[in-house]
């Protein structure tokens, strides 16, 4: 009995963690749109020196938002991404995440 108590325990964080990440796209679009498109243009596409995000997949877009967010340096860009990151919640970095990884990278 108590294996299959720790196994139903087991399931039910690997469903609740799984829902944490998965993020909702049409919530990420509009996350997007208040000023992540200034830099990163339209749909994620990237502008000069700001790359293009649209496409990429949900962990390496999470990883980075995560790292910004810790305040972290790893690129030309870095100080106006982290002023940017800073105040996202887990939620939203997940939603931008759904959002900008489900975009046609054309």
């Amino acid at each position: 009995m108590k294996s299959f108590f720790i196994g139903l325990f087991t399931l039910l964080i690997t469903i609740n963690a799984g829902s944490a990440i998965s993020g909702d796209a049409a919530a990420g679009e509009a996350r997007y749109g208040v000023n992540c498109f200034i830099c990163h243009g339209q749909k994620g596409k990237g502008m000069a020196s700001y790359p293009k995000l649209s496409g990429k997949p949900i962990p390496y877009l999470i990883d980075k938002l995560e790292t910004y967010r810790a305040g972290t340096r790893i690129g030309p860009n870095s100080d106006l991404m982290i002023m940017n990151a800073e105040p996202l919640t887990d939620e939203e970095i997940a939603n931008l995440a759904a959002y900008l990884s489900s975009v046609k990278s054309n």
